[in-house]
């Protein structure tokens, strides 16, 4: 699709530059000849050459290891194909290096002032030798020694920039780390005293090993509490069964030792046992109210409250309740309470032990529990501590590095060769005219496009085709009149036949029967955008292309305007058409026969307003009847220009005809003619392109008159126009 477009488009360029050959030409042969004399009085230019080569690494710092990455010629954007040396060639470009360059060498314009940037830039130019890392510098110059002089002192400005930009760079970096260092100095003394604090406070010193100690405690400990508790349940056992073979709880126990071991509880409670037998005794045989026994029982009573009271000094105030109130206990119970009380005494010290180890035990854990986090804490205070020493250590490691670099020669470029004054100037006759060729050639080409762009007019079949949008129904080549009429708007006479010609009223009344498939063809109005486009002539010889069919045609003049018919068919213009609808003439005797199958109305008498008869009811019934009579009516009708009458005519029509004709007819007044007949609701049938000349179209296979040799001589002969 594409190489059909270009071949479309160069046709048609080609087509124009034919169309325009001669005023390109007109304007091409000026162009050069002064351009040619322009570049003669020109002075010679002179262009001088010098190189430059880069270095991706600067060879001092590479060899010294100090400074390699100032000066390093690396792109700044590396998703992307940028070119160092094109960065490089846009310093030497700069104003500062250009206006170094223009004082140096003092370089005036022709008032004597220094010379502008802009006038010093323009013949300098700086290029990469492709697959290298050299710069070729070149100036142009009339002056071959000024040529030189330009291009060493360039190069010789820009290496003392680069070498005084890279120093400049080491320079700026030793001032920032300088600035820099004591901050970071300041950053490692806190960071280490913040590790230090932390330590201190909880008491670290080594906090890996201390948390495998205590693991290990923890784990000692617990074999301690197992081992206790082992104990407690087998001293809890023993002093179970001898609890149950006393009778009494431990303060049970220790009350009965301590008044078993207290000699005057026992003497006072022997004293009591004497006494109460005594009292039995002198119950039996006295009252209750006899004087010795109430003796008997308060002395009793008297010695009870002395025993109560030495019971409890001897095992205090919280006396506890004596089992069946026994005070009294025998040898074996005295040594099985013994045994009672001491295991009782081993099992309250070994929950001690337990208790206590579960404590410590407990505080292990807990310190095991924060270990993780204070682990966390120092890995972090370690982390910034070591972070800033390594910031510090690299600051100063820099520091030393910048100040060794600012007093190297850290350039990345270095002259690879000098300019030397050309002997030979650049420009040559040759290249002068080529250059003036050329200048030729752009305004010859400007020249055609200035008057393609003026040019309104239709020029060739396809441009008719895209300006109205028409079905092309025919394609009528030009051919050569043997006369002109007399009023030298239309062709008068018959000319010649050509194969071609005929073939091509063929092709149009082939095309016109299978416009309308659903509806019958009989009555076709032709007419045209302007005068002077062959309406006339068409509608003439597509009648007679019609009539060849031996079908009856009825050839109308409706052209009441400037009538023309029977100047074709060298007929009597009265009586005519006019004469016909105004009632003047019969229809009968105002047709004429001009073939077997052909007839001829002319338009009679030019009336003073032609488009009242056309539009009033008498011509639509003589279209009636031309219509019942007739095989085909063709009427020819004034350009649409002139007047609305085929408009009018197509009301009571099959359909209209427009002719264009390219050449005659401009796109302004075919646009015309396309809306009036479509605001007019008309039936365009199509168009017909009429005087085509083959070597103005792009494609001259719309003519092949060796087509038609084969073609029928009666055919040839036909009065085809």
């Amino acid at each position: 699709m594409a190489s059909q477009e270009f071949v479309l488009n160069f046709d048609k360029n080609l087509q124009i530059i034919k169309h325009r050959w001669l005023p390109a030409l007109g304007i091409f042969i000026p162009v050069f000849i002064i351009s040619v004399l322009g570049f003669s009085l020109k002075k010679p230019s002179y262009q001088a050459e010098g190189k430059m080569i880069f270095q991706r690494r600067n060879t001092i710092s590479t060899l010294t290891g100090v400074g390699t990455e100032i000066g390093k010629l690396e792109p700044v954007l590396q998703d992307q194909k940028t070119n160092p040396l094109n960065t490089e060639a846009e310093v030497m470009r700069s104003a500062n290096i250009s206006y170094k360059v223009i004082n140096r060498l003092e370089l005036k314009d022709k008032n004597g002032k220094p010379v502008s940037l802009k006038t010093f830039v323009k013949p300098l130019n700086i290029k990469e030798i492709k697959g290298t890392d050299i710069l070729q510098i070149s100036y142009a110059d009339n002056d071959p020694e000024k040529a030189a002089q330009v291009v060493n002192t360039l190069m010789s400005v820009y290496l003392e920039h680069n070498i005084f930009t890279h120093r400049a760079e080491a320079a700026t970096a030793r001032k920032f780390i300088q600035e820099q260092l004591p901050k970071a100095e300041l950053v490692v003394g806190l960071a280490e005293g913040e590790l230090a604090n932390f330590k201190e406070k909880n008491k670290i010193v080594a906090l890996q090993e201390e948390t495998n100690n205590a693991l290990t405690v923890v784990t000692e400990l617990q074999k301690q509490i197992n081992q206790a508790q082992s104990q407690i349940a087998e001293v809890n056992a023993q002093s179970e069964t001898l609890r149950k073979q006393l009778g009494v709880n431990p303060l049970q126990a220790v009350a009965l030792t301590s008044l078993s071991q207290s000699p005057g509880v026992q003497d006072l409670l022997k004293e009591v046992q004497q006494l109460e037998s005594q009292l039995a005794a002198r119950r039996i045989v006295l009252q209750d109210t006899h004087p010795e026994v109430i003796r008997l029982r308060n002395t009793l009573q008297a010695l009870n409250r002395v025993l109560q009271q030495r019971i409890k000094q001897v095992v205090g105030t919280t006396q506890p309740e004596l089992p069946n109130g026994k005070l009294q206990i025998g040898v074996l119970q005295q040594q099985l309470t013994a045994d009672f009380l001491k295991l009782e005494s081993t099992r309250l010290g070994l929950v001690s032990q337990a208790t206590a180890l579960s404590k410590l035990q407990a505080t292990y854990r807990q310190r095991l529990n924060n270990q993780p986090r204070l682990e966390q804490q120092q890995r972090q205070l370690e982390r910034k501590v070591q972070a800033s020493q390594s910031t510090y250590l690299l600051l100063l490691q820099k520091l030393q590095e910048s100040k060794i670099a600012e007093n190297q020669n850290i350039g990345n470029a270095s002259l690879l060769s000098k300019a030397q004054a050309p002997d030979k100037p650049i420009s040559s006759s040759t290249a002068s005219y080529l250059g003036a060729g050329l200048l030729g050639i752009l305004a010859a080409l400007a020249t055609v496009y200035i008057l393609e762009a003026r040019d309104k007019s239709i020029r060739t079949v396809d441009e008719a085709k895209e300006l109205l949008g028409l079905t092309l129904l025919g394609v009528i080549p030009s051919f050569n009149k043997s006369k002109k009429s007399t009023r030298g708007s239309e062709e008068s006479e018959l000319s010649i036949p050509k194969l071609s010609i005929s073939e091509a009223y063929r092709i149009l009344r082939a095309n016109l029967r299978f416009t309308s498939a659903d509806k019958k063809l009989k009555v076709i109005v032709i007419t045209s955008s302007v005068s002077k486009e062959g309406k006339s002539t068409v509608a003439a010889n597509l009648a007679i292309a019609m009539a060849q069919m031996e079908r009856k045609v009825l050839l109308v003049d409706g052209d009441l305007h400037h009538p023309i018919q029977h100047h074709i068919w060298e007929l009597p213009n009265s009586p005519g058409l006019s004469n016909v609808i105004v009632g003047q003439a019969d229809i009968r005797t105002a047709i004429t026969k001009v073939m077997d199958t052909l007839d001829v109305l002319t338009s009679g008498v030019v009336p003073p307003n032609p488009a009242s008869l056309l539009d009033s009811k008498r011509m639509a019934t003589l279209m009636d009847t031309f219509s019942s009579n007739y095989d085909f009516v063709i009427i020819d009708t004034p350009s649409l220009n002139v007047a609305a009458d085929a408009a009018a005519l197509g009301q009571i029509a099959d359909g209209v005809l427009l002719v264009v004709r390219p050449g005659v007819v401009d796109s302004v007044n075919a646009t015309f003619a396309r809306e009036l007949l479509e605001k007019s609701g008309q039936n365009v049938l199509g168009q017909v392109v009429n005087g085509v000349i083959s070597k103005n179209e792009p494609y001259n296979y719309y003519f092949k008159e060796e087509y038609y040799f084969q073609e029928s001589r009666k055919e040839v002969n036909a009065p085809l126009v």
